[in-house]
């Protein structure tokens, strides 16, 4: 029997957000017939999500023109040995990346419901060295790749520099380290600087 791992939070009201961004609403309406249906508005870079690099980029790809296949196959998850508000470096990670997509295991972010600046993110320097080894995607669980007091985002814009898709507010202290196939489509939102995904692992 395949074993799934579901990667993304419950999308409601309590599900935090970046300070100052777009929380989670959902405006229900309900007709005389039974029949119901919804409306919401939201940030884009909720829960689990795909950046695209026009997020930091003007002029770089848009959500919907990053290649379908950058977001489905073969796929890492590796611990990473990182103190909260820091940097993970290559050298920061219980195995070396053998898979084009890497998931990284920080533990820095667990309370989903209240969001806290004690996360840690990716060391700039790491993108190219994840490159260079054919890595293609590269995901993590907290809110961002980089450190909530990098204003200039240095870890984003390292990864578009290096062609690598990233993807944010993955949840997986339930996932143990090994490989995996990955599936975390964005939605094709014409222009879009990002998307939630519902981010899937499947066990081999």
């Amino acid at each position: 029997m395949t074993r799934l791992f579901d990667l993304s939070p419950p999308l409601s009201a309590r599900l935090a957000v970046w300070p100052g961004d777009v929380p989670f609403s959902r405006t229900v309406t309900s007709l005389p017939d039974g029949m119901t249906f919804s409306s919401i508005t939201t940030t884009l870079h909720l829960g689990s999500h795909a950046d695209a690099p026009l997020h930091l980029v003007p002029g770089a790809a848009a959500i919907d023109e990053v290649p379908l296949e950058t977001w489905i196959g073969p796929c890492q998850v590796v611990e990473a040995r990182v103190a909260p508000r820091g940097r993970v470096r290559l050298e920061d990670l219980a195995e070396p990346p053998s898979a084009p997509r890497l998931l990284l295991k920080t533990g820095t972010f667990r309370d989903r419901e209240s969001f806290t600046g004690d996360f840690a993110g990716l060391d700039p320097s790491l993108a190219a060295e994840l490159a260079a080894r054919g890595v293609v995607l590269v995901g993590i669980d907290t809110p961002s790749v980089d450190p909530y007091e990098d204003d200039a985002f240095e870890a984003h814009r390292a990864l578009v520099r290096a062609g690598i898709a990233w993807l944010e507010g993955l949840v997986l202290a339930h996932v143990p380290p090994g490989r995996y196939d990955l599936v975390a489509l964005p939605l094709r939102i014409e222009g879009g600087d990002g998307s939630p995904v519902r981010a899937v692992l499947v066990a081999p």
